[in-house]
């Protein structure tokens, strides 16, 4: 039967925000560095998000036209999965944008500088030697980083230089560095790793304390360590990570009103 081309519209990941009577079918993202369910397709990021298309065929002469880059390069799939870290250029308009999460679990388009634009960072997934002996890390947007400084470890978040592919930075999976959460019931939420608890045979849990003094836990599989200490290496969405009760937002909503 070979692989799955179809994705129907109620069958799309939540956070991608489709209505469910615009049609059947939704995007399928193409494989690609990201997983499935863990990804934007540039289709929904054009149209959806910017609202620069209207509809498929003004994405796919977008792309085509090679006026968008993930990661510096330029990408010409409408259903190319852009993820997690990943900078999205739009040299036409000059506008960088991030993708991050927001304390809801979307993924939000974050303008970044064109400063900030030259780096990412990436959550190394698994540590190898490859074949002649060569030791290489795998990190979690599909990149394979040959000879990696000796200390990197899973689980480190390593700040790549987007033109060379090179390891610029190491962040080390330590208690008192900031971390984002991106997954389970907390994705989204920028807080202080304070504990680690092993399970022997089972995952390991991570006890976190965001900005407010909130104390929350999630899987180690969901943390990834965005700074040294309280400062983050990437610029934050405006709501800091700082997830709020449904009366705190209410209360801001009609503040905004009155």
């Amino acid at each position: 039967r070979g692989p799955k081309k179809h994705m129907k519209r109620l069958a799309a990941p939540k956070h991608w925000m489709l209505d469910k009577l615009g049609g059947i079918y939704a995007p399928r993202p193409s494989t690609g560095p990201h997983k499935l369910r863990e990804c934007l397709p540039l289709i929904i990021i054009l149209r959806n998000r910017l609202k620069y298309a209207l509809n498929g065929r003004e994405v796919v002469s977008i792309l085509m036209q090679r006026l968008l880059k993930v990661d510096g390069k330029v990408r010409t799939d409408k259903t190319y999965p852009a993820g997690f870290m990943d900078v999205i250029t739009l040299e036409k308009t000059n506008e960088i944008f991030r993708l991050l999460y927001d304390v809801k679990g979307r993924f939000m388009l974050h303008r970044i500088s064109p400063e900030e634009s030259k780096y990412k960072l990436c959550k190394v997934k698994r540590q190898q030697t490859g074949p002649r002996g060569v030791p290489y890390v795998a990190t979690h947007d599909g990149r394979t980083i040959r000879y990696p400084d000796p200390l990197v470890k899973v689980d480190d978040t390593v700040m790549v230089d987007i033109e060379s592919g090179k390891i610029m930075d190491l962040i080390k999976f330590d208690v008192g560095n900031v971390c984002m959460i991106t997954g389970g019931h907390n994705i989204g939420r920028v807080a202080m790793l304070m504990h680690r608890e092993k399970h022997p045979g089972s995952s390991e849990i991570i006890r976190l304390r965001d900005a407010n003094g909130h104390d929350f836990a999630t899987r180690k599989a969901n943390v990834f360590v965005i700074g040294k200490g309280n400062k983050p290496l990437v610029s934050l969405p405006r709501s800091k990570g700082i997830k709020l009760t449904i009366l705190e937002e209410r209360e801001l909503r009609t503040g905004k009103k009155a």
